[in-house]
Formats: structure tokens, C-alpha cells, sequence
């Protein structure tokens, strides 16, 4: 099983501009795996973009509101041409102080030929011919960009989870390796979220809602909160489930997911799940790695708050 070949630097060491890294490679072997993983890692994506456009592409991610520094472009083989075209653009880029990575994602012929076989689609290059004979044509294309390519992958033989191990590593993001997040409030009533990971029951804690000073008000209301937060083991609740938030956080990051929702419910969604989903997003933000960065990017919502 082959991985990465000459792992890339950025400018030695230096602060560095715009990384444009070109992911290419054989159809069937990962290029949009490859992509789905740059983008969860930060990465502006683009796919199928063709060479000609790509410097004008990336002036514009660079100078627009995005302001992304690390472009990530998937390019197919186009003509016989494709490698030298490929070269002088990259030449191009890097006059302009772009750095330029070339990744090559390759996979033998027989897994090749299986993976086509098992999604039922032709091979771009198949033409009339047959399955095998597009892949040559395309490995026979692809030669010279093989050869000049910084980085090649082989996922012949990679798990899913594997790819994306070697490809965070081989790429990472700036700002680390972090898992986004997501604390929702619901009304149990109104039925629990289908994108939920976890899902918390706010239920065991008195309901806000029999006590007519609290009824009209949310729980992001001081009145509610500390009605809410002060009641026997709210707190105690709320920090050991930040505990096991942590032990379900790391095995994510394992398994490659980069993502979690979490669902805080209680009866109607405005009251108990809202103000333990503040509380809950409030700690999870303030939780950070040994050298005080933080562990998670958080966001918190409400999606029944305001139903009547």
C-alpha cells in the first residue's frame, strides 16, 4: 500500500500567502474524497474547474470576503496537453508568490475497474471502447503529471477513514484540527431532531412553565437560567455530559467525522432545553487543548423557540 511521497512544506517554514493545492489524479480513485476532506478541513474547495480559468478563480477567492489562503482545485485530465498546461500554470501562480502543491490520488486498474462497476458509470475516457481501455488512456495522459507531482496517494487499498487520516495530515488546516459543534434546543413535542449525535433530556428538572412569573419568559432569560441552573443537579448534569461530550469528541476525530449535533430537549422547547443548551455550549467553548487552544468550534440554537 503506497501513501504519501514527499510530503510538501510551505515556503520553509515562513509565514506563508496563498496555497493552491491542484488535486488530480485517475477517475475512480478519490479526487472528490480527497476534496470532501480539504473542506471539512477548512480549505476552499473547487471542483472540475478548468485550467484556463483557474489563476482568474483564485485572485477571486483571494481578493472576495472568503479571503482564503488555502485553495484547494480538483482538475481533470482535459487533452494531451493537460500536463504542460498544468506546469505552466502552476509556474504562473507561483511568479504571482502563490505557493503550489501538485497531489496525484492513483488506485491500481483492477480496483479501478471495480469501483466503475459498482456505481454503473462509463468511464470519461471510455468512449466506444471498454472500461479497461479508458483507464489506459487516461494513465497514459496522466504520466507526466504523475511524475511531477508533489504528493501521491494510492487508495487501492485505504479505508475511508484511513484516506482521510493521511490527507489531514498531509494537509492540515491553519487553524488546527478542531470538531465543529452544533447544541440545539427542542420541544420534545414538536419531535426529536433527525440530525441529532447526541440527545440530552432535560426532563427530569421542574418545568418553568407551571410558575406564571417564569411562563412567558425563554430560557435565555435571566429569570429562567437561574431557575433552570439552580435547581438540584442541573449543574452537576451539564458538566459531567461536557465530560462525556469529550470521550465522544476524540473517538469522532478518530473515526474522521468532523462534525456533531447535539439535541438538548424538554417538553416545548423554551424554557429547560434552552437555558442547559446555553449553559452546555457555553462550557464546551471554554474547553481547550494543554496549550490553551480550544478544543471545539460551537454554535448554539433554538429550533422551537418562539412556537407557540
Amino acid at each position: 500500500m503506497s501513501e504519501t511521497q514527499n510530503p510538501p512544506t510551505e515556503n520553509g517554514g515562513e509565514s506563508p500567502g496563498t496555497t493552491v493545492l491542484f488535486v488530480t489524479g485517475m477517475s475512480g480513485a478519490g479526487r472528490t474524497s480527497v476534496a470532501n476532506v480539504l473542506e471539512d478541513d477548512g480549505w476552499y474547495v473547487a471542483d472540475n474547474v478548468p485550467v484556463s480559468v483557474i489563476a482568474q478563480a483564485v485572485d477571486g477567492v483571494r481578493s472576495s470576503e472568503l479571503g482564503a489562503q488555502k485553495v484547494a482545485m480538483v482538475v481533470r485530465a482535459n487533452g494531451p496537453g493537460f500536463a504542460e498546461e498544468l506546469a505552466t500554470l502552476r509556474a504562473e501562480l507561483a511568479d504571482g508568490g502563490a505557493h503550489t502543491i501538485l497531489l496525484f490520488v492513483d488506485a491500481s486498474d483492477a480496483v479501478l475497474v471495480r469501483r466503475f462497476e459498482q456505481v454503473r458509470r462509463r468511464h470519461p475516457l471510455q468512449g466506444t471502447g471498454t472500461l479497461s481501455e479508458g483507464i489506459a488512456a487516461e494513465r497514459d495522459m496522466l504520466a507526466g503529471v504523475q511524475a511531477d507531482a508533489d504528493t501521491v496517494i494510492d487508495t487501492s487499498d485505504l479505508s475511508a477513514t484511513r484516506l482521510r487520516s493521511i490527507v489531514a495530515n498531509a494537509f492540515p488546516s491553519s487553524g488546527g484540527k478542531r470538531l465543529s459543534i452544533a447544541v440545539q434546543s427542542f420541544g420534545f413535542k414538536y419531535g426529536v431532531p433527525i440530525d441529532s449525535d447526541l440527545i440530552a433530556d432535560m426532563r427530569f428538572l421542574p418545568n418553568p412553565y407551571w410558575l406564571p412569573e417564569l411562563r412567558e419568559f425563554n430560557g435565555r432569560d435571566a429569570s429562567v437560567r437561574d431557575y433552570v441552573l439552580g435547581q438540584p443537579d442541573a449543574i452537576e448534569f451539564v458538566r459531567r455530559y461536557v465530560e462525556i461530550v469529550d470521550i465522544v469528541a476524540r473517538g469522532y476525530l478518530r473515526e474522521g467525522k468532523g462534525y456533531m449535533t447535539i439535541g438538548v430537549g424538554c417538553t416545548g422547547g423554551k424554557h429547560r432545553s434552552v437555558a442547559m443548551s446555553e449553559e452546555l455550549g457555553r462550557l464546551l467553548a471554554a474547553e481547550t487543548d494543554g496549550d490553551g487552544n480550544p478544543l471545539y468550534d460551537v454554535e448554539v440554537s433554538h429550533r422551537d423557540l418562539g412556537r407557540e
